[in-house]
Parts: structure tokens; sequence; C-alpha cells
């Protein structure tokens, strides 16, 4: 028996066995745990039968349950993957039926839907997409992606940067890569926000010969420190994943599910940026475009400063006012259910103001995008 063991964690009808993988409870959004005293019974805890099994922790070390400890919390790697990619395939699934309904009643999503998809059949078509393929409903990957990072962070704000955000999508990898080894704090969002908020990352925190490994969505969960809305911190530059973006007016589109504007929303709520916080953007040169029509952008898209592609840097000059904060009237209640941070976020300042906040137009969801809780 361990000495002081303090939480069990194990998945129903499995058994535990003394050598089994910890599970990283703090990343579940659903964990059911009981505290275990000296001669009692492990039991068997309430949590869906997934290919996690758990043991039991010492409080010996400092970080007892080994949040963002690799020895002491090794992540099923093949579980969590295969529940990313459901998912991921579960969400492309959602966009597609979206995006063709959109498209077919000509509402006033359309036109960014065709922009969307003239962008990704050009892209597989003249041969620059790259895995994962294919890259329709992504941020895509592309040909020449390492060098639009490595013109990124030849920046000089990049250089100067303490703090970056940059998204969980493949084109970036390289640039979450720039940004831990060049001893800079890496803020990477959970994937759709789906298992928490964001993850904080730096370079010390990984062993020895695992940075690229942590520059991945499995590695910012296995290495990275979960932060949540009272974390005190100031991000210096923002580099967000494109589908398209105009290089005169700096007017964006991503893949069309809006988290990328939730996550800068969540941020100008911390007080973690403003105005002055550049935003970049690094695409392939066959993703710009000059016909997103300024006028129709949502009053919470995200406009960018910067645009690095494999050829050139551009500076866009943008007039677009940069978002706020969330936008709550433009929320619908599905993409609220979706995301427990923002309900978290709601509650506190409803009960700040002393009333609740207005609500979006309810949407309805295709199946498929009706997500269930993720145990990863």
């Amino acid at each position: 028996m361990v000495a002081n063991p303090t939480i069990l964690l194990c998945p129903h009808g499995a058994p535990w066995r003394p050598g089994s993988p910890l599970v990283n409870y703090k990343s579940l959004s659903n964990w059911s745990a009981v505290p275990a005293s000296e001669g009692r019974k492990p039991r068997i805890l309430p949590l869906p039968a997934l290919a996690f099994r758990c043991m039991l922790s010492s409080p010996a070390s400092p970080d007892p349950i080994g949040v963002g400890s690799s020895e002491s919390s090794p992540v099923d790697r093949e579980a969590f993957e295969a529940e990313r990619l459901r998912l991921d395939a579960s969400a492309r699934d959602s966009m597609a039926v979206t995006a063709s309904a959109s498209e077919e009643s000509d509402d006033g999503k359309a036109w960014k839907w065709r922009i969307r998809k003239r962008i990704w059949d050009l892209m597989e078509a003249v041969g620059i997409a790259r895995n994962p393929r294919p890259v329709h409903h992504r941020i895509p990957n592309f040909v020449g992606a390492p060098k639009a990072a490595e013109l990124l962070a030849r920046l000089e704000d990049f250089q100067k940067a303490l703090c970056v955000k940059v998204n969980p999508d493949s084109p970036q990898k390289q640039v979450r890569f720039l940004t831990l080894t060049g001893g800079k704090k890496l803020l990477a969002p959970q994937p759709r926000l789906r298992t928490g908020f964001f993850s904080v990352l730096e370079s010390q925190m990984v062993p020895p010969g695992s940075i690229l490994e942590a520059c991945s969505s499995f590695g910012l969960s296995k290495y990275g420190r979960p932060i949540g809305l009272d974390e005190k911190l100031k991000v210096d530059l923002i580099v967000i994943g494109s589908v398209a973006i105009d290089p005169q007016t700096g007017a964006r589109l991503g893949k069309g599910e809006g988290f990328a504007e939730l996550e800068y929303g969540m941020l100008r709520y911390m007080g973690a940026v403003d105005d002055s916080t550049l935003v970049v953007t690094s695409v392939h040169d066959k993703q710009l475009v000059d016909d997103i029509p300024v006028e129709k952008l949502l009053v919470h898209d995200v406009p960018v400063d910067i645009i690095c592609t494999p050829t050139q840097v551009i500076y866009t000059h943008t007039t677009i006012p940069k978002p706020q904060g969330i936008y709550w009237d433009k929320l619908s209640p599905q993409k609220l259910n979706q995301i427990r941070i923002l309900r978290e976020m709601k509650k506190r300042i409803e009960k700040d103001i002393g009333k609740l906040l207005p609500c979006g137009p309810s949407e309805k969801l295709p199946p498929t995008a009706r997500r269930g809780r993720v145990f990863m």
C-alpha cells in the first residue's frame, strides 16, 4: 500500500492494478474521485469505460497528481489521439453540413463558406496542401509552413515578446517550436477549448529531447500547465491560423467554428491583451485574397496586423477594430453549452454586474456537432 495515498481514479468496470498509468484528473471534464486511506480497498468510480487506467498517487512529490509532469502522469497517447481524431472528424462533418446549408440558403454566412471552399479546393488542386488531409474544414497545412514560421520568428515583435499565444493547428507547429526554443512562454488553447482553457508551456518544463512532442496537441496536454480565468499574464503577440486573408485590409477567415474569436475575447476579459497586441498569421501565398468584404465582417471577427508567407512579410495596417471581449448577444446557447470555461466566465460577469447577460439567437447544430464531454 502506498503511504498516505490521496486520490483514486478508475474507469467504470475496470479493475485497478498496481503499475497502471495515471490519468491527469484535472484535464477531465467529469472526473470523479474519492479519498483513499490506509487499509481501504480501492473503489471503482463511475467514469465511462474509456482506455484510461489509473493508480493511487502519493503526495511524496510536490505535484502528486502529476499535472504538467510527464514522469508522474503518463497520458495514454493512443487513447488521446484516437479521441482527438474522432472529435476532429465529428467537428469537420458538422462544419460540412453547416457550410452546405449556408450555401443553399444564401444566408449571411454563405459568402464566407464560398471563399473557404475556393481556397481549400485550390490548395488541394495545385498540390500545396499538406497533412492532415484533406485540408477542407481545417486551418490548412501547406507547403512552406516552416519557412513562413521562420520569417515570423525574425519579426522584431516576435523577438521582443516574452509570451506568445499560438493556435494549436498543424501549420503553426513550427511557430510553437520556435517560441519554446526561443526561451519564450507559449500560451496555447486546448483544441476547440474542449477539455479546458489554455495551457502555458516553457522549455524548462519539457524533458530534453521532447520539445517537438511538446509542440503537438498531445504534448501540450502532457507537459503544459493548465490555467484558468484568474491567471495573471500579459500576452505580447498573438499568432492565429487562417484559411483566407486579405493583405490590403487584414480581414481574415478562419475555418468557421469561431474559436479564435472566443479565445481572443476571453483573453481581453482577463486583461491579457488589448488593442495594441499585434495579431499575426502564417499562410501560403495562395491563401491571400482580395474579396473579403470588410463591411460584412462581424463585430467579433479578429483582424490581422501582420501576414507571414513562405516568401514575404506583409504589414496590413488594418483599420478594422479589434473585438473588445465576448459578445454575448451573438453567442448561441448551443455554443455556450459546448464550452465550460465560457459558462464559468458568464456566471462571473453576471455576478459582478448583478444581472443576466443577453443570449444570442439559437442555432440548430447538426447531430455530429453535439459532442459530449471529453476525457483526455
